[in-house]
C-alpha cells in the first residue's frame, strides 16, 4: 500500500519506518513543507517527503498525528473515499478547552470524522508511545505480543488496519465504532499500557466516560 502521513512527529516517523520494513510505500508531510524533513530521508530509508496535499494524494491510507487543535486543517477534499487512521488524542493544555469533550458528548475520532465525511476514519496508534511502538513489535506467535486498540465504523476499513498491526508486529482488539473510542483515550486503563489481547479487553472494559486515571497510572 500506499501510506501517507500527515504529521512528522514521534508517531509518524515511527510508523513510516515499521510499514516500510513492512513492504509498504510511505511519504511523510507537516505543516512546515517538506524542506524541514531532510532528516527524515537520511534517517528513514526508503521514505518519501512532500506537502500535507501531497501526503493526502499519494496514500491510499492516511495517517494523520498532529495535534487535535489543528485538525479542522486537514484537506477533506484531497481525503475523499480514503481510509484515514487517526492518532491524535485530546490534551486540553496544548489544544485549548473544547467543550464537546470536556462534557464527554463526542469522541476525537468522531470529530475528525465529522471533518472529513467522505473518509472512513479508524482510531488507531494514540494508545501507544512511539518508542514502545517500534520496540514492543513481536512474530506473530510471539506469547508476549502486544495488543493495540482499533475502532471505527466501516468493517472493511477496520480490518484493513488489522491486518497492517498483524504486518508490523501487533495483535488488535476491536474496540467497536467511532463513539466507543473513548475507551482507550488519554487517560482511560488502555492508554500508552503495554497490554496482551485479553489484558486489553479487560482495560477497555473497564473504562468509565467521566473518570480519568491519575496521570501517574499512564505514561505520557
Amino acid at each position: 500500500m500506499r501510506i501517507g502521513i500527515i504529521g512528522a512527529g514521534f508517531i509518524g516517523r515511527t510508523v513510516a519506518q515499521l510499514v516500510i520494513a513492512a513492504g509498504h510505500e510511505a511519504m511523510l508531510s507537516n505543516s512546515r513543507g517538506p524542506q524541514t524533513l531532510s532528516s527524515v530521508l537520511s534517517g528513514i530509508r526508503g521514505s518519501q517527503v512532500g506537502t500535507v496535499e501531497e501526503a493526502a494524494q499519494f496514500g491510499e491510507v492516511v495517517l494523520v498525528a498532529i495535534p487535535l487543535e489543528h485538525y479542522r486543517s486537514l484537506p477533506a477534499r484531497l481525503l475523499e473515499g480514503k481510509t484515514v487512521l487517526d492518532a491524535n488524542n485530546y490534551y486540553p493544555a496544548r489544544d485549548g478547552h473544547i467543550d464537546a469533550l470536556d462534557h464527554f458528548e463526542t469522541t476525537t475520532s468522531r470529530l475528525l470524522a465529522e471533518q472529513l465525511p467522505h473518509s472512513s476514519v479508524v482510531k488507531v496508534f494514540n494508545a501507544i508511545l512511539a518508542q514502545d511502538l517500534l520496540q514492543d513489535g513481536r512474530a506473530k506467535a510471539a506469547p508476549d505480543r502486544r495488543a493495540l486498540p482499533v475502532a471505527a465504523d466501516d468493517r472493511v476499513a477496520k480490518a484493513l488496519v488489522i491486518q497492517l498491526l498483524d504486518e508490523i508486529g501487533f495483535d488488535a482488539v476491536d474496540a467497536g465504532g467511532l463513539d466507543e473510542s473513548w475507551r482507550f483515550e488519554r487517560a482511560k486503563p488502555a492508554y500508552c499500557i503495554a497490554l496482551d489481547k485479553t489484558g486489553l479487553k479487560a482495560a477497555l472494559a473497564a473504562a468509565e466516560r467521566q473518570v480519568e486515571m491519575p496521570e501517574g497510572s499512564w505514561r505520557h
